[in-house]
């Protein structure tokens, strides 16, 4: 017996320290209140869930210049929240939806609707005015649906800017050989070398890349993506893809489902590239799960287990499969990708229970981003509780296992 026992030891020391990344959380539960509301989470054993401050629905957020936090939303405001995060304020009131923040070399750069603007932005105690801001650049808009523009600054400092096709199956394409308000479905690097800043496609057929993020040791783009609704509830699954320039990604002429890319149903145009030419997803999630904001691990209090892996945040469906209820939809959650020899080898949860058994949900996350602290900070736009949360907490050694890879789509 103690011959096992030593066994079992070695073991689980072997499996808290491979190095391969493919690993699965063991959660436990934790009770959440907030203004009268409870839930009851599960999150990884040895962390907790905490809410830092409320805010009207919060989505994508970055640092500043001295560690203070930048927020857009749904609507005209943004907050900043100076360390410990529990104070917001409102910035500045712009207009439109500002969903997404940048900042950069003294300046921040806010992605609404229509077009990326910018305004001067030196540290945490300077407040802009609606008027220093400055459109930077136009962004197609006039065709209207997924309203969402995600505005990320690169390795090579350049701003990364991903937008979504105005409806479900829109023959509409990020191309320079299609009309500039017909110029959707991927992602844009900005080219800022003349002194009027103009889009260059980078990725395209990305029905509505609304996550962006670089893997921080290959340097790759890597974005969320939500596919069309015209299989119903079950198919196609969303896609978690590596952008590459002038990768192709099918969308939405093409859907990745039962491990090909297939007819998309969708599109009435003839397809502008070949089926063979689209890039295959790295990992997929649940159909209509609705992935957003994605991070990668590092220095994480999540432990070293996680590092460099990818955090994504699950909005969850607003759908509802045949016969079923709102308990039915696909729920809020946090999950993560792991990474093994640096390519996505998986998909394990984080932090799930935002949807109660009824259906109600306490919580919607939405932005992701990691503090210098180690820990997880994310949003959370709609349900009963929109604001600021913190995951955070120092793993035990021996609370992780290894993920059983599910390949199937």
């Amino acid at each position: 017996m103690a011959k096992h026992r030593t066994v079992i030891f070695f073991l689980l020391l072997f499996l808290a320290t491979s190095t391969d990344n493919c690993l699965a959380m063991i959660l436990r539960s934790q009770n959440l209140e907030v203004d009268g509301n409870t839930v009851k989470l599960m999150v990884p054993e040895g962390m907790k869930v905490e809410f830092l401050a409320p805010l009207d629905g919060p989505r994508f957020l970055t640092r500043g210049s001295t560690n203070e936090l930048l927020i857009g939303s749904r609507g005209a405001r943004i907050y900043r929240l100076k360390w410990p995060y529990t104070e917001p304020e409102i910035l500045v009131t712009l207009f439109g939806r500002n969903h997404s923040i940048a900042y950069r070399n003294g300046k921040i750069f806010v992605a609404e609707t229509s077009g990326l603007y910018t305004a001067p932005y030196d540290n945490s105690t300077f407040v802009p005015k609606p008027e220093d801001f400055v459109l930077h650049t136009t962004l197609p808009s006039q065709t209207g649906g997924h309203w969402s523009r995600t505005v990320i600054v690169g390795p090579d400092q350049k701003l990364y800017i991903g937008i979504g096709i105005s409806g479900n199956c829109s023959d509409e394409y990020l191309d320079n050989s299609y009309p500039f308000e017909r110029r959707r479905g991927g992602v844009y690097v900005l080219d800022e070398s003349d002194v009027s800043p103009s889009l260059k496609p980078y990725s395209s057929g990305l029905r509505n890349p609304i996550g962006l993020a670089f893997h921080p040791v290959s340097g790759i783009l890597y974005a969320s993506n939500a596919g069309p609704d015209n299989l119903g509830f079950y198919q196609p699954p969303e896609v978690f893809s590596a952008l590459s320039q002038g990768s192709f990604h099918g969308m939405p002429w093409f859907q990745y489902y039962n491990s090909e890319f297939r007819s998309g149903e969708c599109a009435t145009s003839p397809p502008p590239r070949l089926i063979e030419d689209a890039t295959t997803p790295g990992t997929t999630f649940d159909a209509r799960s609705t992935p957003e904001g994605i991070v990668f691990a590092t220095d994480s209090s999540l432990g070293a287990s996680a590092q460099n892996n990818a955090l994504i945040a699950i909005h969850g469906s607003w759908a509802i499969p045949p016969g079923g209820d709102n308990a039915s939809r696909r729920p809020p959650k946090i999950v993560m990708v792991n990474f093994f020899e640096g390519k996505p080898e998986g998909v394990v949860d984080i932090v799930t229970g935002f949807q109660r058994k009824d259906g109600t949900r306490f919580a919607r996350p939405c932005g992701m981003l990691m503090g210098l602290d180690g820990n997880l900070y994310f949003t959370s736009d709609a349900g009963e509780v929109t604001g600021l949360f913190r995951l955070s907490g120092v793993f035990p050694w021996a609370m992780v296992l290894p993920a059983i890879i599910d390949k199937t789509e």
